[in-house]
């Protein structure tokens, strides 16, 4: 095999969490008194963490101290309701199943929150990842930051050379070259195949089985 460790991203990666998103920003964004967001307008709005989110949510000028306050009520509600409606894509938990009967080793590395990530890798995958991390600020930065995946890297005992990073979006793509790793986007998630090759994808797969098929 090519490689010996595969990262992936968590949303519109391995989970369809959209939904559970949508809700628990529109569910802030009311408590708070501001006007809520369409579900397509927070899929263009995800994939830089919690605090980006809330920034592009609420009305251009809103200042910190109502962002923070936003921010709060967005972690209340989602801590409780982050798995009502997430559900895996079709086939990732088999083929994690196969991966890592294959010999691989595989993590997560999202810029989601690293609570939400650690109870939903528990309850969606459990014992199918090695390794897992969310947003850790400030120990390491953000994606399209390398740290976290270096961290992983270091980890679980894998180079560089033998990791490729599985994601969907643009943030993955900055990810994958800023760590010197290969990166296979998935199309499947919140950002459209043409979004991504605008962005330096290299290889993209519409299908689970296309990706299962690079990687084994």
């Amino acid at each position: 095999m090519k490689y010996d460790l595969i990262i992936f991203d968590m949303d519109g990666t391995v989970l369809d969490t959209l939904k559970d998103l949508t809700e628990s920003a529109n569910y802030a964004l009311r408590v708070c008194g501001f006007p809520e967001r369409t579900i397509d307008e927070i899929r263009s709005f995800v994939g830089n963490g919690i605090a980006i989110l809330i920034k592009r949510c609420v009305p251009e000028g809103t200042g910190e101290d109502e962002r923070r306050r936003v921010h709060e009520a967005f972690t209340e509600h989602y801590t409780v309701h982050c798995s009502d409606y997430t559900k895996p894509y079709d086939g990732i938990p088999e083929l994690l199943i196969k991966l890592r009967k294959s010999g691989c080793k595989t993590a997560v590395v999202s810029n989601k929150a690293d609570y939400a990530v650690q109870k939903l890798c528990r309850q969606y995958f459990p014992e199918m990842f090695d390794a897992a991390a969310g947003e850790q600020m400030p120990a390491y930065p953000k994606k399209p930051s390398p740290e976290l995946v270096y961290m992983i890297m270091d980890k679980l005992g894998v180079p560089k050379e033998r990791t490729v990073y599985i994601g969907d979006s643009d943030v993955d793509i900055m990810t994958a070259r800023n760590a010197g790793i290969d990166c296979i986007a998935v199309e499947w998630g919140f950002r459209s195949r043409e979004f991504l090759l605008d962005n330096g994808a290299e290889v993209i797969v519409s299908e689970v089985s296309q990706l299962e098929a690079i990687i084994l």
